[in-house]
């Protein structure tokens, strides 16, 4: 049963926000992962089937005694509160059915005692249901089942594994000397998209545009590398680092994370400040703040304040934050740009206050949908678009700001073109709309005049996650129209290239040095 218990724990951390399924994979304990995040990988993707199946069988009704853990598992829906999670709406795929996935469509049921009794005991009438929804649908393998887009296994994904470079404790020179050693055939800079899409393989690519991210096949794992497990790198993916490229902090300059965990864009900010300077991040979350701080630790990041907090309620007057010049602002949302098969965790950090009861949110946190969930309602991104629109004019409301950041890993506009739009016109007179990084490829929809000011990522356009970006700066006098200048990343700085993406100059090795 040992299995099934990480494997419930595995799941009941995704739906609260503490990790991606890699991560908590790794983190459980198990001795096996592999057969682990199989397991939920592939339970998660036969979610929907098994709902139905286990709706039709009515095994929850017959088994009134199940645990409601172990019910949460196998069902997908039920009393969030029994096993600890965020609140979820009924017959929401949340949870995959671990038990019934195994004994169905798995190598069996790897556990003994009354568990398998029960399940051995309701097989006949599982399988039954499982036949006459093969009947229904006219298919005549399980696979088919699934809809297109759950067809394709989780590793099929081609959105290729991102190496973030902590140059807190490393610069890219050493990493790539690092796989090279390891096997690896480093094929230098990437010239285009099109030629990250060829990587196989051993091979790896310094990006294109990011100057400290290294590119890899899809589905290489590195959670075991000592690289990652040192903090010398960061798995992350590449629209994720363009929050805090593009917000580019000075050196020694205070700086907000809104919405802080997991804590990869706060590394990235530590990293660009080279430790000097403060950053505020602020999450409502306790155990989130705790893996946090110790993934910050890790990766040697100092000079940063954790605040359980909803950003909400920060006072821009006190005088704690008199000196914030810069905020990265990444509000919960729909989530609708997570690829399929990520591990990018889906986190929340902020409270919504005052949202209407028919907007199907939930009275605490405001989570990002689930994957594997499907798309939000016009009511849902009319009540999450309120929200971010309130939490973005708060953000801009600090008084010494001098550029904030706003992105998430939404699709929709009414997330993201109309959220910045709304509250520039709000504030038109004090901040702009920054024309970002202008050989980026990807714009912003034509929501209105200047919109395309604002970065879009997608796995078909720019082989990332589904993301989007807008750059806000205070204006100077008379200057109320958007820039036509680039933002600050766009030109030399940190005495690196005057192009984002170019070649790192060779740095003296560091103490740190990896062997």
């Amino acid at each position: 049963m040992a299995l099934y218990s990480a494997a419930a724990g595995v799941l009941e951390g995704l739906e609260r926000g503490d990790g991606g399924i890699k991560s908590l994979v790794y983190n459980s304990r198990f001795p096996h992962v592999r057969q682990l995040y199989a397991l939920v990988s592939e339970t998660l993707r036969y979610s929907p089937v098994l709902e139905k199946l286990l709706a039709g069988a009515a095994l929850l009704q017959a088994e009134k005694k199940l645990p409601p853990q172990l019910a949460k598992v196998r069902e997908g829906w039920g009393s969030p509160s029994a096993v600890g999670l965020g609140a979820a709406s009924p017959g929401s795929p949340v949870s995959p059915q671990v038990l019934v996935y195994d004994l169905l469509f798995g190598k069996g049921l790897k556990c003994g005692g009354r568990w398998k009794a029960l399940a051995r005991r309701h097989r006949a009438r599982l399988e039954a249901e499982l036949a006459r929804l093969k009947v229904q649908q006219k298919v005549s393998r399980n696979e088919d089942l699934l809809a297109p887009a759950q067809a394709a296994s989780p590793g099929a994904s081609q959105v290729p594994r991102y190496v973030r470079v902590n140059t807190l404790k490393t610069c890219v020179d050493d990493v790539v000397d690092f796989f090279k050693r390891q096997g690896y055939s480093y094929l230098g800079k990437a010239g285009s998209v099109e030629e990250l899409r060829t990587l196989s393989g051993k091979k790896f690519f310094l990006d294109l545009h990011l100057p400290e991210l290294l590119v890899f096949p899809p589905q290489t794992d590195f959670h075991d590398n000592l690289l990652y497990t040192s903090g010398h790198i960061v798995l992350q993916d590449k629209a994720s680092c363009l929050p805090a490229f593009l917000l580019s902090p000075a050196a020694s300059s205070h700086v907000i994370d809104a919405c802080a965990a997991p804590g990869n864009k706060t590394s990235h900010l530590a990293a660009i400040l080279k430790n000097k300077g403060q950053i505020f991040a602020f999450d409502v979350d306790t155990k989130r703040l705790a893996t946090m701080n110790t993934m910050l630790m890790r990766a040697g990041v100092t000079g940063f304040q954790l605040a359980q907090q909803d950003f909400l309620t920060v006072d821009p007057a006190d005088p704690k934050y008199s000196k914030v010049t810069y905020i990265l602002l990444d509000p919960s949302c729909s989530g609708s740009g997570n690829a399929r098969g990520s591990s990018r965790p889906t986190w929340s950090c902020l409270r919504v206050r005052g949202a209407p009861a028919t907007a199907a949110l939930p009275t605490g946190m405001v989570n990002r949908l689930p994957r594997e969930e499907a798309a939000p309602s016009a009511e849902r991104l009319q009540a999450l678009a309120s929200f971010q629109r309130k939490v973005l004019s708060h953000a801009l409301s600090f008084p010494a700001l001098r550029r904030l950041v706003y992105s998430t890993c939404s699709l929709h506009r009414e997330e993201n073109e109309d959220v910045v739009h709304a509250v520039l016109q709000q504030r038109s007179s004090a901040f702009r709309l920054v024309d970002a990084f202008p050989s980026w490829p990807c714009r912003g929809l034509a929501a209105f005049p200047g919109a395309e000011c604002c970065l879009r990522a997608s796995p078909a356009d720019t082989l990332t996650h589904g993301f989007f970006v807008a750059v806000l700066e205070r204006c100077e006098e008379g200057a109320a129209a958007p820039s036509s200048l680039p933002a600050a990343a766009e030109t030399p700085q940190r005495g690196e290239g005057s192009e984002p993406g170019a070649v790192p100059k060779k740095r003296k090795r560091k103490k740190q040095r990896v062997k």
